[in-house]
């Protein structure tokens, strides 16, 4: 096999265990975010969807993050809520700057589908830093993503990726549901 479907499998294997401890509220799920993190950089920088690859190098800082909000003894993080302005307020945002990075992709780079990556990027930021947060609707955010990512990865030939943002968009669903559960214990 070659070396990108090594990285590919190994991302992908250390991406669902990430997202299975995270639907458990696992803090030890920001270790693995950090090993799928580096290595789907990686692969992203090779198959030319750039702003997929800063996405995942923001995902290993957020999972730095992520660790530690979560690890703080004194203070444990529980799930809560968001209020519907500010979900208003960060949409409008995403969307300027989805055509503003894709717009410079587009324009500067060789990248490939320069806008769906950029919205899918941004968005992405959005959603993990409401995941780092526990806030619920975060979930809901990557449920969107995740769809939309699927046919994204597909049709750069990335079968594997395409595959775990399935599992990932199912796996969302689950973590909204568990999550909910949680906030209204």
């Amino acid at each position: 096999m070659n070396t990108l479907l090594w990285v590919e499998i190994g991302a992908t294997v250390s991406s669902l265990g990430y997202l299975i401890l995270l639907i458990r509220q696992n803090s030890w799920c920001w270790p693995l975010a950090i090993v799928s993190g580096l290595l789907s950089s990686y692969l992203f920088v090779e198959t030319k969807l750039y702003a997929e690859s800063i996405l995942y190098g923001y995902y290993v800082m957020i999972a730095c993050y992520g660790w530690w909000n979560w690890s703080r003894p004194k203070a444990p993080l529980k799930v809560s809520t968001w209020k519907g302005k500010f979900h208003g307020m960060a949409i409008a945002i995403g969307i300027v700057l989805s055509v503003a990075l894709g717009t410079v992709f587009g324009t500067y780079t060789d990248a490939d589908k320069p806008y769906l990556d950029a919205t899918t990027t941004i968005f992405s930021f959005l959603a993990s830093i409401l995941e780092a947060r526990k806030i619920l609707s975060g979930w809901i955010y990557w449920i969107v993503i995740n769809g939309v990512t699927v046919g994204l990865y597909f049709s750069k030939s990335l079968d594997i990726y395409a595959g775990l943002m399935v599992g990932y968009f199912v796996l969302s669903i689950v973590g909204y549901l568990n999550w909910k559960k949680a906030l209204l214990d």
